[in-house]
């Protein structure tokens, strides 16, 4: 229950406080004399997005703040608890504040929370109803928001929602799947091509460089062999090369080491170039009799090391990188070999989470068709008290037509619910928004909301502009209405007309003064004389004339306990 609302710097406020009662709280007031200020300001404990622009000229913040009594409130607060906040044995300050440079903030407590957790802990205290609410019974989405809300299928609605989402995404990858399946086929023959030409070359590490090695031999084998046959020229005792020189050299330094053996070390080291020598003579011949030009043989070594350059300017820098890539092809290809296999477990699970979807969908439609019936009935017993004794009302619950005119499951599930009325016997029933004026619109929605707090179990409502295009019996029918209600709710209710205000336990009026050459907005308690003044205004816009006083009095004796 709100108990104080204080409101600093906003709009033509300066300051005020408003203390409300448990029962029935209207506030009245000449045209802008701040009525839906007060609106704005109770909007934004209820977590309203902020505008600056309502900051009072020539404040830098605004301030608006509310005591709630929440120990009747345990939905409210367990919320609490779950943030570690302290209820303060029953009671909660909510503060919001606009800042005209930076960034407002929000407390529960004096602890900081964001807009959208004031939104929920606001949803579990009272319950708001203005001129945007009133014109969204005009559309049908919100009358199945509200059958869901009655028949208490928000989670579950929410939850199809989730499901329906990731079949809708499940559904978008088969599609481009499908979509993909020519590049999939193109990159397939590319990879197939690949392989085999790359297991086809039968390559192997260190190839390259031994074909290079034997080219460059065949290709130069005249020039090679020339310098060879130079080499045992130069070398062969028998041509008179260094190996005869060196046998020669070798019996003179035999000599000298017979006659001083001191010179046994340079024989030794004689000896050894002179067999070195002769070895080396050897091997070069054996080199000539091993190697064999073959042209044949030349043009097979140009032509596999064509082959390897072509492989590897396609598939990497060196046969090592080219062997690489040919099992990540390989496994690419693995990849998309499974494409099929793949598309049938992604159309399987789709099926699946469509029976899935459906089965819920189904239920929910089940529980709405069962709830509706009900809804209707309570909403109808309540209007045919607010001087629409002939109404009938219903909620219809039918199929979601999809594309070609066929039933069809979207986030909320296969239903469209709309709420229908006629005000006259023997007339069809139509939806609200091709029959209902603007009085009716204010007591369906008085209907709907008498019904939804019930099961909400919200301690507190408040009304603006519930009086719209009503008067005479049918606001003494909408004020006896909430009067009722306020039994066991408490109702802070907005209104102009004087037929609703009588029957209110705590009468506020709000008015416009001037103070030191500002306008600012005042409210006071009203009773007695000073209420049967307001009622007076109300009534006939003159608080002192006799006929409109006699008529106030002659209200609130029957309706409101007298002046």
């Amino acid at each position: 229950m709100l108990e104080e609302l204080t409101i600093q710097n906003f709009a033509l406020i300066d300051r005020l406080v408003i203390n409300f009662s448990p029962g029935f709280n209207v506030l009245s007031g000449e045209t802008g004399a701040g009525k839906s200020i007060l609106a704005g300001a109770l909007s934004l404990l209820h977590g309203a997005r902020g505008d600056t622009g309502s900051i009072r000229t020539g404040a830098e913040e605004a301030v608006v703040s509310g005591l709630f009594s929440v120990a009747d409130a345990p939905e409210a607060v367990a919320w609490l608890q779950e943030r570690g906040i302290d209820s303060d044995d029953g009671a909660v300050i909510v503060r919001r504040t606009l800042k005209r440079a930076g960034r407002g903030s929000i407390y529960l407590q004096n602890v900081p929370v964001t807009r959208a957790d004031l939104e929920e802990f606001a949803a579990l205290l009272f319950d708001m109803h203005g001129q945007h609410e009133h014109q969204s019974l005009l559309s049908g989405e919100p009358h199945r928001i509200l059958l869901d809300r009655y028949a208490g299928l928000e989670e579950r609605v929410s939850a199809l929602g989730v499901q329906f989402a990731e079949l809708s995404a499940l559904k978008k990858r088969f599609e481009r799947m499908l979509a993909s399946e020519r590049e999939r086929l193109r990159e397939m023959d590319i990879l197939e091509f690949a392989v085999r030409e790359i297991e086809a070359a039968q390559l192997r590490d260190g190839e390259e460089d031994e074909l290079e090695h034997e080219k460059r031999v065949l290709s130069q084998h005249e020039k090679l062999f020339a310098a060879l046959d130079q080499v045992v020229e130069q070398l062969a005792e028998n041509r008179g090369g260094s190996v005869g020189s060196l046998r020669a050299a070798r019996h003179a330094m035999d000599s000298a080491v017979h006659i001083d053996d001191s010179l046994s070390a340079s024989a030794k080291r004689l000896d050894d170039l002179f067999f070195e020598l002769e070895d080396v003579v050897e091997t070069v011949r054996d080199y000539q009799t091993s190697v064999h030009f073959s042209a044949d043989r030349l043009e097979a070594c140009e032509d596999r090391l064509a082959l390897i350059h072509r492989l590897e300017k396609k598939y990497g820098a060196t046969i090592s990188d080219v062997l690489g890539y040919l099992e990540e092809a390989k496994g690419q290809l693995s990849g998309l070999e499974t494409w099929e296999d793949d598309k049938a477990a992604l159309q399987r699970e789709i099926q699946e989470r469509e029976r899935a979807v459906l089965a819920a969908a189904k239920e929910i439609s089940a529980a709405r068709k069962s709830a509706a019936v009900e809804l209707g009935g309570r909403i109808e017993s309540i209007i045919t008290t607010l001087g629409m004794a002939k109404a009938r009302f219903a909620v219809a619950v039918e199929p979601r037509e999809g594309s070609g005119g066929k039933a069809s499951c979207g986030p909320t599930g296969l239903d469209v619910v709309s709420f229908r009325i006629t005000a006259n016997p023997g007339e069809p029933l139509k939806e609200l928004k091709e029959i209902a004026s603007g009085g009716e619109i204010s007591r369906v929605m008085l209907a709907v909301k008498t019904v939804l707090a019930e099961i909400d179990h919200i301690r507190s409502l408040v009304f603006d502009e519930i009086d719209a295009g009503i008067g005479g019996e049918v606001a003494l029918a909408v004020g006896t209405h909430l009067n009722a209600l306020s039994r066991t709710k408490q109702v802070l209710c907005i209104t102009h007309l004087a037929s609703i205000a009588v029957r209110a336990d705590n009468h506020i009026r709000v008015e416009k003064v001037a103070r030191d050459d500002r306008t600012v907005t005042r409210i006071s308690t009203v009773d007695g004389e000073e209420r049967v003044e307001e009622i007076a205004r109300m009534l006939a816009g003159d608080r002192t004339g006799t006929t409109s006083r006699g008529h106030a009095q002659e209200l609130l004796a029957k309706y409101g306990g007298g002046a």
